[in-house]
Formats: structure tokens, sequence, C-alpha cells
């Protein structure tokens, strides 16, 4: 008689130890379990040993870690009309386990459709050019659509990092040839500026040497001791225009004086 109910207790004790077993659960430190019980939402346990009641309350564990999400690669319409493909990547984590589990289906699959979308809709709005030199800022707006969106889920977007701007060969093409365009553009402006920096150096000291003769003279006799050494040169120099007058007036001089001995 013993024996029997001794026998008849053995399923039962085996259910209650595996019952106790089944209720035990152990959250570790970056996770939280929502408990529902009896299909409504109770509370947010955790971490640590959480007990729950099978058959009346069940728990749906959330990590609360930082989330790092790749962006498929979209193709996106600049503003100017450039056909590019970018992706990125989504940095996030849950702050509210209860709203990201009751609030939305799956936030994984909704968090990384709204990323997409919102690539495409921000970076459309600006051209090409500032996709490539404005990068920080596009993130930053990013970041901030996403943030805002996702805040109803309990859902904290961290940071927003655009990866990649693939544009095709014509487009990498158009733009080398802007490039060397620009640099050349940019050297003939500085040699311009030389030229024009040169030019009126050279106005500035001839109207110095005008206002001083004698340094007009002093040059020449520079010039003349700086090539005295090298007897190959032949040197082609002008003649002050006060000596050339000086030298046609005693000619002139001394033609009057024949002329008037020949007379007398």
């Amino acid at each position: 008689m013993v024996f029997n109910m001794q026998f008849s207790l053995a399923p039962l004790l085996i259910a209650l130890v595996v019952l106790v077993f089944a209720s035990i659960k152990i959250l570790r430190e970056y996770e939280r379990g929502v408990i529902f019980l009896l299909g409504r939402f109770w509370k947010v346990k955790g971490p640590g040993l959480v007990i729950v009641i099978p058959g009346l309350q069940q728990i749906v564990k959330v990590d609360l870690r930082v989330v790092t999400m790749d962006v498929p690669s979209q193709d996106v319409i600049s503003k100017d009309n450039v056909s590019v493909k970018v992706n990125a990547i989504v940095f996030f984590r849950v702050i509210d386990p209860e709203k990201a589990i009751i609030q939305v289906e799956n936030f994984l699959v909704a968090t990384s459709q709204l990323a997409q979308t919102t690539l495409r809709a921000v970076l459309g709005k600006h051209e090409l050019d500032e996709m490539l030199s404005e990068r920080e800022r596009l993130n930053f707006a990013v970041q901030q659509i996403l943030d805002a969106q996702t805040d109803s889920w309990g859902i904290k977007v961290i940071n927003v990092e655009i990866k990649h701007i693939d544009l095709n060969e014509s487009m990498i093409r158009a733009i080398a040839q802007q490039a060397e365009a620009e640099r050349e553009r940019r050297a003939k402006i500085i040699h311009a500026e030389g030229e024009k920096q040169a030019a009126q150096t050279l106005r500035e000291a001839a109207e110095m040497l005008s206002k001083e003769p004698a340094s007009m003279q002093l040059r020449y006799l520079q010039t003349l001791t700086q090539v005295a050494g090298d007897k190959s040169s032949t040197l082609v120099f002008p003649v002050p225009m006060d000596l050339l007058n000086s030298l046609q007036g005693v000619k002139n001089s001394e033609v009057a004086s024949k002329t008037a001995d020949i007379s007398s």
C-alpha cells in the first residue's frame, strides 16, 4: 500500500520539480524581462532571478545593449538629379522595454525600415557636393529625425554614420574633370596675380627712378659692373636723353661758330 502511494506521488513530485525549474528565469545585467499576466502587461523585471508562473505568466526578454545595424545600400537621387548609392550604419539601444515590446511588433525591423526611408528623404534634399563635403551634418540630421520618430517605441538612436556614397563611372570621370579644371583655374589665377604684382613693382620702381635721375645713372653703372667680366656678351643699353641733349647742344654750338667764321 505504501509502495503504491509512493509510486503514485512520484509523477507529481517530478511535475513539481519541472514546474519550479521552468518558473525560474535568470536575466543578465544587460537584459530585462517584460512580464505578461494572462496576456496583459504586468511589469518589467531584471536583472537577476525572476520567477514566472508557467501557464499564467509569460516573459519576453529585451537586450539593453547598443545595437549596431547596417542600413542596406539605398538608391538616392540628389537635389541636382545625380543618382548615387548610399549605405549607412545606425547605433541605437532600447531605453524602455515596455514600449519596445508593446508599441511595435518588431522594433529591430521597424527601426531598420525607418532608417532606410529617412536616409533617402534627408539625402534627397541635398546636392551631391553637400553629400560629399558635409557628411557630418547629414549624419546629425538623420540621427535627429530617427531619434524623434523612434522615441514612442522606447528606442534611443545614439548615432548615424554614412559609410559610402557610390557614384557610377561616368559621374566619377565628370567629377575628376571638374576637379582638374578647378586646379587649372586656380593656377591661372595665381600666375595672373604674380604678373600683376610684378608689373606693379616695376611701375613703382620706374616712378621712383624717374624722380631721381642720379639713381638711374647709378643703376646703369651697377649693370655695367655686373656684366663686365663676361667678354662674350654684347650689351646694348640706352643712353640717357639728357646726355644726348647735351652733346647735341655742343655740336650745334660748334657748327654755329664755324658758320660765323666763314661769313666774316
